[in-house]
């Protein structure tokens, strides 16, 4: 099930950059910031939801990792999408994906933006966003193990304060730290119990945090620039998926448990809240550091995706045969360029709207991941079978209870999409995601009937 022909790119990627992308692409402000809101609706339940979306999001990269270790392409599932469902598949996951990833690589800019501006407030927002995308597509223009190089220290950066925050919340609970009592467990019994607003609380929190465990998938993106693209894919997706799911389940248990749910403030990172309430000084300015390198790492992982995904579409003949130039170093130096096209838009968008412009960019995007997953799942339902005809000793990493759990990732899915459509505040996000998953469908269809016809 191999491709016949080699990938053109450069093979400058360690099992090392591979292993921490898979950690730090996930690792963001959607856990680092966005949690608190997760908190507010669910309370210590919160711990749930993350469990839950969690274990849907690690079945997600179990499915994707089987079909990567047998099939290692730089276009991952779109490529899997197409040899599964046809070629509309491959050309609609991949284009949505690719929308998804420049979208939220402007996001995150704008974010980091944010927090720089507020250091240095003479330096305009809009200025600051440039400055960032020019360095980060200088980084990507470059040779892919400074890519590499890069995230890996990014991430460990953020790995590095994940098991700080752990530590410190564990001595806290159990009364360690000079100047403390024990805490126990209290917290994540007292005010309402440890569901305040019932499993509907549960659930509004699974919509919540569900997003941000999108990023695992550029990992599989990434495997097809290393020496050996199946056993390190494989390698990466078995530790990553567990380690994700501890780092953030383990992080809300210490977060309910050393203060009461009702503790944590709007706007206001719940991880602040916690290390200023252990004693920990300039907790605030700390995490604003973290926050800040998770946000231009995410960046740097984002831009690195969404220039592989459109570089394999054009490969296929899905997107324009221009972008598949290649540097002397293995580069796709034009599709880098047109994947970070859109946050130089945002500069301008920062200079007229700085205050709406992060809104409306998430909206933008909204449930676009859902639409991935699903058809992940599905690609991942047909191709197994045929793998196990044609190629079985390529199955070094299966998917647990297939094909029965890959169908309850499927309803799962089909779950949340539900519940957005039933929440006030998530309900424009699925429709206009919707919306521009119908038009790159309709696209991908005309595409196909014309290909028949010709």
């Amino acid at each position: 099930m191999h491709d016949d022909q080699a990938e053109p790119l450069a093979h400058g990627l360690k099992q090392r950059h591979l292993t921490m992308l898979g950690l730090g692409g996930v690792i963001g402000a959607g856990l680092f910031v966005g949690s608190g809101a997760g908190i507010a609706v669910a309370g210590p339940g919160i711990v749930v939801s993350y469990l839950i979306a969690g274990t849907l999001a690690m079945l997600v990269m179990r499915m994707l990792g089987e079909m990567s270790a047998a099939m290692p392409a730089s276009g991952s599932f779109s490529v899997h999408a197409e040899r599964a469902l046809g070629r509309w598949a491959g050309f609609s996951v991949g284009w949505l994906y690719w929308f998804l990833l420049v979208v939220v690589l402007a996001v995150e800019a704008t974010a980091a933006a944010q927090i720089a501006h507020g250091w240095l407030p003479a330096v305009a927002q809009w200025a600051w966003v440039l400055i960032f995308m020019v360095v980060f597509t200088c980084a990507n223009l470059a040779a892919v193990k400074n890519f590499g190089e890069f995230e890996f220290w990014f991430a460990a950066l953020k790995v590095g304060a994940i098991v700080l925050f752990l530590g410190l919340g564990l001595l806290a609970v159990f009364g360690v730290l000079p100047d403390t009592e024990a805490v126990g467990f209290t917290n994540l019994t007292g005010l309402g119990g440890f569901l305040p607003n019932g499993w509907e609380g549960v659930v509004s929190g699974v919509l919540t945090v569900v997003f941000a465990f999108g990023g695992l998938e550029v990992v599989t993106i990434a495997a097809a620039e290393t020496e050996n693209p199946a056993r390190n894919v494989a390698r990466a997706v078995r530790a990553a998926v567990w380690r994700i799911l501890f780092f953030y389940v383990g992080s809300m248990l210490v977060i309910v448990t050393v203060l009461p749910w009702t503790a944590q403030k709007a706007g206001l990172s719940p991880y602040v809240t916690v290390l200023d309430a252990i004693g920990v000084p300039a907790a605030g300015q700390i995490m604003n550091i973290v926050v800040f390198v998770a946000l231009l790492s995410a960046l740097n992982a984002n831009l690195y995706g969404s220039s592989r995904m459109v570089f394999s579409l054009a490969e296929r003949g899905e997107a324009p045969k221009g972008l598949l130039k290649v540097s002397g170093g293995g580069v796709p130096r034009r599709a880098v360029l047109a994947s970070v096209a859109f946050g130089f838009v945002s500069v301008l968008l920062n200079l007229l709207w700085p205050e709406t412009v992060f809104l409306y960019m998430l909206n933008a995007v909204g449930a676009v991941l859902l639409f991935v997953w699903g058809l992940i799942a599905a690609s991942q339902l047909r191709l197994r079978r045929r793998i196990e005809r044609e190629a079985p000793q390529t199955l070094t990493l299966r998917m647990w209870g297939f094909p029965w759990l890959t169908w309850v990732t499927l309803a799962g899915l089909g779950g949340v999409l539900l519940l957005m459509l039933t929440d006030d505040a998530a309900r424009p996000q699925l429709l206009w995601s919707a919306g521009a998953t119908g038009a790159v469908l309709m696209v991908a269809l005309v595409r196909e009937v014309r290909a028949r016809r010709a």
